[in-house]
């Protein structure tokens, strides 16, 4: 594996680990959200991921030639999409609530904080092998250029 694939599965990973921390931290900030633009209390959102199966930032030429030679560069991750979980948050009775509908009951975001806690600190530890990942490799390709002096 060259210095530049393993650099570029190191930053796909942070990339998509960064997505998957934002969505979490914006479920947090609106676990609380019962009226939204669309209508309807927030629900919570999560991030698929997909292996990459090509290298973009080779040029068309230089990947087809990798591939002919079987040395094709894969790896990597990337966000395939972002879904919304639609299953109903809990209802809760409150008549005196803004929000509250014709019985008295505010449908609340299906967000659970436990759960997105867990899934922040495994997205942190993910960030965090990928980053050590990539300067891994930094580590390396010095050593070689002080080998090659």
């Amino acid at each position: 594996m060259s210095f530049w694939n393993s650099l570029r599965i190191g930053l796909s990973g942070l990339t998509a680990q960064r997505m998957r921390l934002d969505l979490i931290s914006n479920n947090i900030a609106n676990a609380q959200t019962t009226r939204t633009e669309k209508g309807g209390a927030y629900q919570r959102q999560d991030v698929v991921f997909l292996p990459e199966e090509q290298n973009d930032f080779l040029p068309k030429l230089v990947a087809a030639r990798r591939k002919q030679d079987g040395t094709s560069l894969q790896g990597g991750v990337k966000v395939a999409e972002v879904t919304t979980d639609t299953e109903t948050g809990p209802r809760v009775y409150d008549p005196t609530h803004p929000d509250a509908d014709a019985e008295g009951f505010v449908t609340l975001p299906n967000v659970d904080i436990v759960v997105e806690m867990t899934n922040m600190l495994s997205a942190t530890r993910s960030y965090e092998a990928n980053l050590a990942s990539v300067e891994a490799s930094k580590r390396m390709a010095l050593k070689a250029l002080e080998i090659g002096r």
